[in-house]
């Protein structure tokens, strides 16, 4: 009985993280404010560095911060309530970005979501990914390159510093940020990637 009450936590945790992961606020928000599918619009990604590519900095800025949201809050209160579940909601929501239901499974990059995650489950992560995110962006002018140095050095961060031994975790997402990335990453060997503006 009580293994089946677990499934049924197992379940809901993750159907609830994946649904809030899965939730397009760059397409929301510029279908609602400027009549406009972001999938027409510079790379056609939902993300924030794509949102603020609408000429609209509002709009950019509140992609960022929402997508971050749904990371926080859910991640927040599994973490308090059933901290045994932490990681596999963690990879949902961070999943649900990635492929949200809504949009034939094609979604953002996971930066900004994988920012919250970070922060929720560890805030000296978070800060070390922000950190090494900024100095590679202020240097390269890449926003695709500093997200993939960032979540390559944290697990390595994480194993040398923190000691969690939850490396794995870390690992698989980076190897989904390679995924997103996947066009990113040969435009940046072609040198034919876009340098960003996030101001």
């Amino acid at each position: 009985m009580e293994e089946l009450i677990n499934i049924k936590e197992i379940i809901i945790i993750v159907l609830i993280s994946y649904t809030f992961g899965s939730i397009p606020f760059g397409f929301i928000f510029t279908k609602f404010f400027l009549k406009k599918d972001i999938r027409e619009i510079g790379s056609g990604n939902i993300g924030a560095t794509n949102a603020l590519r609408t000429g609209n900095k509002v709009i950019g800025y509140s992609t960022l911060l929402f997508d971050i949201l749904k990371a926080v809050i859910p991640i927040l209160f599994i973490k308090y309530n059933y901290f045994e579940y932490l990681y596999v909601a963690s990879l949902c929501i961070f999943l649900g970005h990635l492929f949200p239901i809504w949009l034939k499974f094609t979604g953002g990059k996971g930066i900004a979501t994988y920012i919250g995650i970070l922060f929720c489950i560890n805030i000296y992560l978070g800060i070390f990914f922000c950190l090494i995110w900024i100095i590679i962006f202020v240097i390269f002018k890449y926003s695709s390159l500093s997200s993939l140095i960032a979540s390559f050095l944290i697990p390595i961060i994480n194993y040398l510093f923190l000691k969690d031994n939850i490396i794995f975790f870390y690992v698989i997402i980076f190897v989904l940020v390679i995924f997103s990335h996947r066009e990113n990453i040969k435009r940046l060997i072609n040198r034919e990637e876009s340098k960003s503006k996030i101001y």
